[in-house]
């Protein structure tokens, strides 16, 4: 439910927009707005969970995450519309660490907590792809404010079950152990203040201060709290956790796939309805294709890593992702949707979905009891930050670059096509990019990368 409703906007956008009165940059925060919650609370999510339990913040998230989904749905403004999207950004902050924490504990044998954390990282991408699928129904047979109603029940279910399923689980802490407040609030606004200069940025001169005031006071911020953790006793997240080179590189390499992987179902949804005009129906339920390539590559990934090893397996991935997103910045004004939008999304959903179990084991590799909700923060972190700047770097380099084509004379459906597909060929980019760091720097693992971790679960 939690990953799903990340990007389960992007298809009612449009409808969005026109029912509340949304600029276009302003839109970005739809969808911004969740992720820079749930990207700068991340790691505080993860170390809450460490310290007072992963199951009862499990619950907590879900119940706030219901409340702002109520928010969103019954939204009269785009102010309220926001706010609601930051709530449900912050309750997977709670949530989302607390539960793939809870997965890394209880699966101790090595062999199952590869299958348990694949199948994470590929229900990670199926959200992504049922979202806009289940948008689109929604919101072309009843209302786009259905697509935030339709958690409560999810919500209910889930707080029934999990208590009864799920025993809770916490680290061992000293009596002075406190938490790193500041920390995580200078994180937070330092996040903000980056993205919301990059948003202006789309139809802002770089030089304004609209841009710039910002940017820098963002990244004065995001200093502050380096500074902070340095110093700090507790520091929310030890600078010793980056000591292992194989965690350190796939969570900054996250950063490059969600970027171009946020970007791509955020512009391709636009292009589909904004320029071959596809109603919401049909646009959701074109992402069936990617669903079921993400699912593919999911099991041939999980099936892999024991035979070629953690690099090779999402290092292939990245690369053959950015491959397909190559393929797709080929789409025209008249491209038809078998010939122009396919082929590109199953070879992106394919390679994708092969990288995802691989990167979740390497982001917990040798984690312990003590750490584990706090490593799923950090993942689950770059994962929120990576979408943020994808969709306000990639996104508004696509809305720039579109509305300079159409000053220089061009149509608006083939200026906004050819912003699109520059979008998609950085996007590409990165992919590809990653993938080279992932095979240059990440050491060799495969079955080491879980025994030790087993061994100190167990202990712990």
């Amino acid at each position: 439910m939690i990953l799903l409703d990340m990007t389960v906007v992007n298809v009612a956008l449009p409808r969005i927009q026109d029912g509340l009165g949304f600029s276009t940059p302003g839109l970005a925060w739809v969808v911004n707005g969740y992720v820079l919650a749930a990207g700068g609370l991340l790691m505080l999510g993860g170390r809450l969970a460490d310290f007072f339990g992963r199951r009862r913040l499990l619950l907590i998230g879900v119940t706030v995450f219901a409340l702002a989904s109520v928010i969103s749905g019954a939204a009269t403004a785009p102010w309220m519309m926001v706010v609601g999207r930051f709530g449900q950004g912050a309750a997977e902050a709670l949530a989302a660490p607390a539960s793939l924490g809870l997965i890394a504990l209880l699966f101790t044998d090595p062999k199952e907590r590869t299958k348990a954390l694949g199948v994470w990282g590929g229900i990670m991408g199926l959200g992504a792809t049922l979202g806009s699928v289940i948008s689109g129904v929604l919101t072309d047979l009843a209302s786009w404010r259905w697509i935030f109603f339709i958690n409560l029940p999810v919500a209910l279910v889930v707080l029934f079950l999990v208590p009864r399923l799920v025993t809770e689980s916490r680290m061992v802490r000293a009596k002075d152990t406190s938490l790193d407040v500041l920390g995580a609030a200078t994180l937070t606004l330092g996040l903000v203040g980056v993205v919301y200069g990059l948003l202006h940025a789309a139809d802002h001169p770089w030089g304004s201060a609209g841009v710039l005031v910002p940017l820098i006071a963002g990244a004065v911020l995001l200093l502050v709290m380096v500074a902070v953790e340095l110093r700090g006793k507790n520091p929310l997240i030890p600078l010793g956790f980056f000591a292992n080179r194989t965690r350190s590189v796939v969570n900054f390499t996250t950063l490059f796939y969600m970027s171009a992987f946020i970007s791509y179902t955020f512009m391709l949804t636009l292009y589909e309805q904004q320029v071959l005009d596809y109603s919401p129906l049909l646009s959701g339920l074109g992402w069936l294709p990617l669903s079921v390539a993400i699912g593919a590559g999911m099991a041939l990934g999980t099936a892999m890593i024991p035979r070629a090893g953690i690099r090779a397996v999402v290092s292939a991935g990245y690369i053959g992702a950015g491959m397909g997103l190559f393929l797709t910045s080929t789409v025209g004004v008249d491209s038809s949707y078998w010939g122009g939008i396919v082929p590109g999304m199953v070879v992106f959903g394919l390679f994708a979905g092969a990288a995802m179990p691989a990167a979740t084991n390497a982001a917990l590799h040798g984690v312990t009891v003590q750490d584990s909700s706090l490593a799923s923060g950090v993942q689950s972190t770059m994962q929120q930050v990576g979408s943020a700047l994808g969709v306000s770097v990639l996104a508004a380099l696509a809305f720039r670059h579109a509305g300079e084509a159409v000053a220089d004379g061009a149509a608006a459906p083939v200026a906004a096509t050819e912003g699109y597909a520059l979008g998609f060929r950085i996007g590409g980019a990165l992919m590809v990019l990653g993938g080279v760091l992932l095979l240059a720097l990440v050491e060799r693992v495969g079955t080491e990368l879980r025994d030790p971790t087993a061994e100190r679960l167990a202990a712990g």
